[in-house]
Order: C-alpha cells, then sequence, then structure tokens
C-alpha cells in the first residue's frame, strides 16, 4: 500500500508541475476515494474471514 501512495504523490507532483494545482487536487482527492474504498474492502474481507476460523 506505501508504493501505492509514493506513486500517487509522484504523479501528484508531476500534475501540479505540469497540469495545474487544480488538476492535481482533483486526481488526489479521486485516489484518497478510491484508497479508501479498498481499505475498507479488505477491511470487510479480513473480518469475514476472521470470523469463520
Amino acid at each position: 500500500m506505501n508504493t501505492l501512495l509514493i506513486i500517487a504523490g509522484v504523479i501528484a507532483i508531476i500534475l501540479l508541475l505540469v497540469g495545474g494545482f487544480n488538476q492535481a487536487l482533483s486526481f488526489l482527492l479521486w485516489v484518497g476515494i478510491i484508497l479508501l474504498v479498498l481499505a475498507l474492502i479488505g477491511w470487510v474481507v479480513g473480518r469475514g474471514r476472521s470470523s469463520r476460523v
């Protein structure tokens, strides 16, 4: 997960330099939402597996 955050940060910095501040913020917002959804899915799956054992 840390690798994803580093890649997202590098891409956001590139967008900030090339495309402008607004696009970089929009990109980071979407990345944050996607990471939040993935974390919630992983948490639900983890709880489901631990309760069955």
